[in-house]
């Protein structure tokens, strides 16, 4: 592992636990960090959540995080010894619950298939 995959697993586990433990939006609690993207020179990072729940948190949260991205990074600049604290953009990552609706299109084809064997015996 090099060391930019390191900084972003670290930056992933700070910002976690950022979000459940140091601010106080109750809305945050189902928020999780799948993935930081930090720049080379550290001025800037991208980071990916989820949301559980409702779809239509997605802009709420996102509007959330990037108010509260000062005091993100204040906080970050705080925990870990980088030469800069970079930057927040933060970006809802589609992929879980683009997953969640791909298992939920595969079992109702299961449930289908169930249903037209059923009725063929």
């Amino acid at each position: 592992m090099d060391r930019m995959d390191r900084i972003n697993q670290q930056m992933k586990r700070e910002l976690g636990t950022i979000l459940q433990q140091d601010l106080s939006d109750p809305r945050l609690q189902f928020v999780s960090i799948t993935a930081v993207n930090v720049s080379r020179d550290l001025r800037s990072a991208k980071v990916y959540f989820s949301v559980l729940g409702e779809p239509h948190q997605e802009s709420i949260i996102h509007e959330i995080l990037d108010k509260a991205g000062g005091f993100i990074r204040k906080l970050i600049s705080q925990r870990l010894n980088l030469r800069n604290t970079p930057a927040f953009s933060f970006y809802y990552d589609k992929s879980i619950a683009f997953s969640d609706q791909l298992e939920e299109t595969l079992k109702e084809i299961h449930d289908e298939e169930d249903t037209s064997n059923d009725q063929e015996e």
